[in-house]
């Protein structure tokens, strides 16, 4: 595997590609959908494994590995998609479009496990990780997975559960903190901006006992985030 390489940068020779791989296994083994408990705290339990420099660096590649896969298995059902604006593919499939976060082929990383774990390292970390690695892709792959979790919403008619609404709201703060920390951030691509000017609330979802636990608003929380 070449993904250790992502944390290429000043911090490099303190990095060990080794205890990378070891964490890496370790989120993927101890956390997930094959093991019981609530996701919400496995998500807790496994940002804690992603602890120092070598965490980091691993953050970023599931991050990484979450929106490569979720564009694949996107794209992989027919519907012509752009990672970084998935409203297109939202509103031209609709329902027949399967969310990413769902799994299927190719998607094997928990989303409200692996990936919300990995955003909450990049939400409390920011300035280590502008230091121990390249963080405009991540924040890139950040905001490709919250405009693919949004607009599911917006224009797929997805119904969000609390776990759904609260990893869209660990990238936010992930979002936020990134490009705060960051001395030039790139512009915020067109698929975020576009949900920045809807001001919808969806329902929350407990399904469990089949009814709404509150509300969310999407493009509000992103406008207070990213454009204070």
């Amino acid at each position: 595997m070449r993904w250790f390489r992502f944390g290429a940068g000043r911090r490099q020779a303190e990095q060990d590609p080794g205890r990378q791989q070891e964490i890496y296994r370790e989120v993927r083994e101890r956390f997930g959908a094959h093991v019981p408990g609530r996701f919400a705290d496995q998500a807790a339990a496994a940002a804690r494994v992603l602890d120092g420099d070598d965490g980091i660096v691993v953050a970023a590649y599931l991050l990484r590995e979450f929106a490569d896969a979720a564009f694949a298995a996107t794209a992989g059902q027919g519907f012509q998609a752009d990672r970084r604006d998935y409203r297109w593919t939202w509103q031209g499939a609709g329902p027949r479009l399967r969310s990413p976060l769902a799994g299927g082929p190719g998607v094997s990383l928990h989303p409200y496990v692996h990936v919300a774990a990995a955003a909450t390292v990049v939400a409390t970390r920011a300035k280590q990780v502008v230091r121990v690695t390249a963080a405009e892709p991540v924040v890139t792959h950040v905001l490709e997975i919250l405009d693919l979790v949004a607009a599911g919403w917006e224009y797929g008619g997805v119904a969000p559960d609390a776990d759904a609404a609260s990893l869209a709201a660990t990238l936010i703060a992930a979002a936020k903190e990134l490009r705060a920390a960051m001395p030039d951030a790139p512009p915020l691509p067109s698929g975020i901006r576009e949900q920045m000017r809807r001001n919808n609330t969806v329902d929350v979802w407990d399904p469990a006992a089949n009814r709404i636990i509150g509300g969310f608003n999407p493009g509000r929380a992103m406008r207070e985030a990213l454009l204070a």
